[in-house]
């Protein structure tokens, strides 16, 4: 038996284990949910739902589609603006479509607070099992290190993605059509100061740099093909 449902303002066609991504929807993985918007169930048609139907399913995974990049240019305006965007998504296991008002063998939220009440009891028994505290000496409490001096370290920053030259040599990123002086700096604070380094990218290089920068592959490999023109000159 199959079922047509409505989330996120889109139309679904789905039978009993079909595995389906969504528009997001509230909730942790292993969580169960209830979708009443049902339009159709065989060759039963709603007006426009379908009374009494209901179809459950599980939140396998929640995460974000692939970046889009959104370009906007305003001709003779020295106007550009470059936008990335990843759309949530849910993905979903249907559990089962039910009718005539039938309820669903798991209800919502059921395995999540099943996942819950175990930590619980494990926590109860390591409590009960642990042996008592022992109190150390004064003595031994002036002795130990201030925790000022723990906290003097403050945390390193993250690496950059490539290595700059040795020489410090530095050319002027901007001549390549494409970026611009914030581009320039992004490049730069990751390792990248050279024509011959973008010229070098690979296609894994390229991948690291489409993650870190709201660029496209494509345009990276536009950057590739004009820096190498430059670097030979």
């Amino acid at each position: 038996m199959f079922a047509v449902i409505k989330t996120g303002g889109k139309q679904y066609s789905v039978a009993a284990d079909d595995q389906l991504k969504v528009e997001k929807i509230a909730g942790e993985p292993g969580d169960m949910i209830e979708i009443n918007e049902v339009l159709m169930v065989g060759n039963t048609v709603g007006t426009p739902l379908v009374e009494g139907a209901m179809v459950t399913a599980e939140i396998l995974e929640q995460g974000r589609s692939r970046k889009v990049i959104a370009f906007k240019k305003r001709r003779r305006q020295n106007s550009r603006r470059t936008i990335g965007h990843r759309q949530h998504y849910t993905m979903l296991q249907i559990s089962e479509i039910l009718t005539d008002g039938a309820k669903p063998s798991k209800k919502a939220g059921a395995a999540k607070a099943a996942k819950k009440e175990a930590p619980a009891k494990e926590a109860k028994a390591d409590k009960k099992e642990a042996a008592p505290k022992t109190e150390a000496p004064k003595a031994e409490k002036k002795e130990a290190a201030p925790k000022k001096e723990e906290k003097a370290e403050a945390p390193s920053a993250a690496a950059p993605l490539f290595t700059a030259p040795k020489d410090g040599a530095k050319d002027k990123l901007t001549d390549i059509k494409g970026i611009g002086p914030v581009a320039e700096k992004q490049l730069n604070e990751q390792g990248i100061t050279t024509f011959a380094q973008i010229a070098a990218l690979t296609d894994e290089d390229i991948v690291k740099v489409d993650e870190y920068m709201p660029f496209s592959a494509d345009q990276i490999n536009d950057w590739k093909a004009q820096a190498a023109e430059k670097a030979k000159g």
